[in-house]
């Protein structure tokens, strides 16, 4: 009676452990990083040319930007009207571009960046050219918009008329129009570009290839690029995904004889490490001394 008394206790507290030890604890679900901020920018004006004077003995760099703005590690709002540049053109400051409305924009967060300028009643100068413009427009604008989450867009106009060395110019979408006067030289004008990515967008109203030469004096030679309206923009990177958290596995207890007890607990599923194996050949064991012990116990009630 008395060991009939105690091996009843042990048994179901052996199987009671074969329970816990099957019943391993879920998996901690990890949260994604934090998303990163986009980035945007945006100029009215841009140029990369050369001059070259006395036939190309002095090489003089003009590089100019107008209202160039980035966000959002710097201010995000800019409106000059005018650009000049001194020491090219016999010391006096060359206009490079005179405007009514020149202003460009650019704003970043974690959900979208945006930029975008506008430039209206503008005109451009070079030097060697003091009474032509270069070129003149009316209105030109451009946008860039990156979205967490969806394709980046990028537009870009020009509206009313362009006057590029004095001749007024029909733009076409085709390809870059080339304008030409006989003793000053030669402008290569292409429309609207933009690009888009999967993450990024740019635009540019007008993209100007100039080469100038006034009257092939080789006084004041020009050559290089000039961007009127750019925008661009990159997307913000969103958090890393969050992956779902594992169920909580709960063993089926039974109601026959014998041992009494069941499990449908598929181990792969219940986010255990590398021990899982061992704690299941743990269990195992465990149950079958559970088991032992009932068949004893039993025995000695018949007996």
């Amino acid at each position: 009676m008395n060991s009939n008394t105690f091996r009843m206790p042990a048994a179901v507290l052996l199987a009671t452990g074969a329970v816990a030890l099957l019943t391993a604890p879920p998996a901690l679900a990890t949260g994604g990083g934090a998303g990163s901020e986009g980035k945007a920018g945006a100029v009215v004006l841009r140029t990369g040319l050369d001059v070259g004077l006395l036939n190309k003995t002095v090489h003089i760099p003009l590089k100019a930007t107008l209202n160039e703005v980035s966000a959002p590690a710097a201010p995000a709002e800019k409106t000059a009207l005018t650009v000049t540049l001194d020491g090219v053109e016999g010391g006096a400051p060359v206009s490079v571009l005179r405007a009514d409305v020149a202003t460009s924009k650019a704003t970043a967060d974690k959900t979208r960046a945006e930029a975008e300028a506008n430039l209206a009643k503008a005109r451009v100068h070079v030097p060697g050219l003091p009474a032509l413009s270069l070129i003149e427009v009316e209105k030109v604008t451009s946008k860039a918009v990156c979205e967490a989450g969806k394709q980046p867009v990028a537009t870009a106009n020009v509206l009313g008329t362009v006057t590029a060395l004095g001749k007024r110019t029909t733009l076409s979408a085709g390809g870059p129009t080339t304008i030409e006067v006989p003793g000053v030289g030669l402008v290569s004008l292409e429309l609207s570009g933009t690009r888009t990515t999967s993450t990024t967008a740019a635009a540019a109203a007008l993209r100007l290839k100039v080469s100038v030469n006034p009257l092939n004096l080789g006084v004041a030679e020009v050559e290089g690029e000039v961007v009127l309206a750019e925008a661009h923009c990159e997307s913000p990177k969103g958090p890393a995904p969050t992956p779902p958290a594992k169920p909580d596995v709960k063993p089926q207890t039974g109601t026959g004889t014998g041992s009494g007890i069941t499990t449908d607990a598929n181990l792969a599923e219940t986010g255990g490490g590398s021990l899982t194996p061992y704690v299941a050949g743990a269990a195992l064991i465990l149950l079958g001394i559970g088991a032992g012990a009932l068949v004893v116990s039993r025995r000695g009630r018949t007996s």
